[in-house]
């Protein structure tokens, strides 16, 4: 009878000193604040990885590299005296594709896409490069996912976590 004692108050205080079973609301919070942080970090490393493969790949590309990550090459110089500011009115011409040529959007010939500069829901690595640029310019960008359609892609032509690689034309200021 005393080691059936001994046994039950062992066995209590080891499980009392066992932590809570977490709930699932709980466990939902953990991964929201601890692995979503590691899953960008994965997803931005493996990202640049891509593009640096795209990049040795395709050597005639000199791009710039801003601190957001946006890459950037401006291949032909406009008319334009000065860069494009937030509020402007810009119009430009468009070919979005992936890193594996295959296009997107195109804007129609003779037409352009017309909007905002920093208003609007164009990609945000755009807003960036046009703030670099001038009437007239010619850009090459690569768009890592955030900078383009993030973790869903547009739900049209555009994949979840695609990096972007785009043709813009800065044609008009306004």
């Amino acid at each position: 009878m005393k080691t059936f004692l001994q046994i039950l108050i062992i066995s209590i205080l080891f499980n009392s000193c066992r932590p809570a079973k977490k709930t699932d609301s709980e466990s939902q919070t953990d991964w929201s604040k601890n692995h979503s942080v590691d899953f960008n970090q994965e997803l931005n490393e493996r990202e640049q990885i891509q593009i640096r493969l795209f990049l040795e790949h395709n050597k005639s590309l000199k791009m710039n590299l801003t601190n957001t990550g946006l890459r950037y090459m401006i291949y032909q110089q406009g008319s334009g005296d000065s860069l494009a500011k937030s509020g402007q009115y810009v119009h430009t011409r468009l070919k979005v594709s992936l890193l594996d040529g295959r296009i997107c959007y195109e804007t129609p010939k003779n037409e352009t896409e017309n909007f905002v500069l920093e208003k609007s829901e164009k990609e945000t690595g755009v807003h960036e490069a046009l703030r670099n640029m001038k009437k007239g310019d010619r850009a090459k960008l690569i768009l890592p996912s955030y900078l383009g359609h993030g973790l869903l892609g547009d739900r049209e032509s555009i994949p979840p976590q695609s990096i972007l690689y785009i043709d813009l034309e800065l044609v008009e200021i306004k």
